[in-house]
């Protein structure tokens, strides 16, 4: 971690604005949603999220084998679907088959491609896409408990990606790492502000004060983290220029979704703790 100011090949304004606006409809979708259609709207909420995150990681990492990829990844996140909506006692092991299932289909897919260029890569990539749709899917979980749960858990995500997005637009300092726009004091406010938003809404899922303020803040602290993660995929795809011109917008896209999918599980665990 560094302090000192390093240029950024990638423009502030292309990179926090967008994904700060992305962050509410996200937020706003898996909130809204089941409040309106119930476990429907919950179930459409989360599967437009998997889609896209499909879409946009397999665009931004420059996967091999397009076609075959996107029909795996979806395949993968309608599985994990509807391991949690279709039994009548779902648990979170049970998206543990549709990941084995998921991945030995990648590796057939990758190893029967040919010519087989950056096949280790295309692998890891596949892994790392269908953790995160599977991980997506927990929010059902959380929608089938208590829409309160998913709503709370959608708020604090959306509150944490939206102010450390903004405060990284006008101060990403200390910079944490050369050539990222994001800085310390941006993760600490976005901590911050998932730990205050949980407080406000806590009602909702039945939380207590300090076990509202310990969620948000667990919650918004894995978001802030990921977000620099997926602020790396962004400046590594934008310099290279590929996922730019087939698709601009999918870089984005990953640095939203993906730590909706990271902090998911985190949520379900400790609100069935707490």
């Amino acid at each position: 971690m560094s302090s000192s100011a390093v240029p950024s090949p990638t423009p502030a304004l292309p990179h926090h604005l967008p994904a700060a606006g992305l962050a509410v409809v996200a937020a706003g979708l898996l909130a809204g949603l089941p409040a309106a259609l119930g476990d429907l709207g919950a179930l459409a909420a989360v599967l437009v999220l998997q889609l896209a995150l499909v879409l946009s990681w397999v665009l931004a990492t420059g996967m091999q084998g397009f076609a075959a990829s996107l029909t795996v990844g979806t395949a993968a996140a309608v599985a994990a679907d509807l391991a949690v909506v279709l039994p009548e006692e779902p648990v979170l092991g049970g998206l543990l088959a549709v990941l084995g299932v998921g991945f030995l289909a990648a590796v057939l897919q990758q190893m029967l491609r040919f010519p087989r260029h950056d096949l280790v890569d295309s692998l890891a990539g596949s892994a790392v896409l269908l953790t995160a749709v599977g991980a997506l899917a927990a929010l059902l979980l959380l929608a089938r408990s208590d829409d309160g749960r998913l709503v709370t858990t959608a708020l604090v995500a959306g509150a944490a990606l939206l102010v450390g997005h903004l405060t990284d637009q006008v101060l990403p300092r200390p910079q944490l790492a050369p050539g990222v726009p994001r800085g310390l004091t941006g993760a600490v406010l976005a901590v911050l502000a998932g730990a205050a938003t949980a407080w406000a809404v806590r009602d909702l899922a039945g939380l207590g004060q300090l076990r509202a303020l310990a969620l948000g803040g667990a919650v918004a602290g894995i978001v802030a983290l990921v977000a620099v993660a997926g602020s790396y995929l962004a400046v590594e795809t934008t310099a290279e220029g590929e996922a730019e011109a087939l698709s601009p917008w999918a870089p984005t896209v990953v640095q939203v979704v993906l730590p909706f999918a990271a902090c998911a599980p985190v949520a379900l665990g400790l609100l069935t703790v707490l």
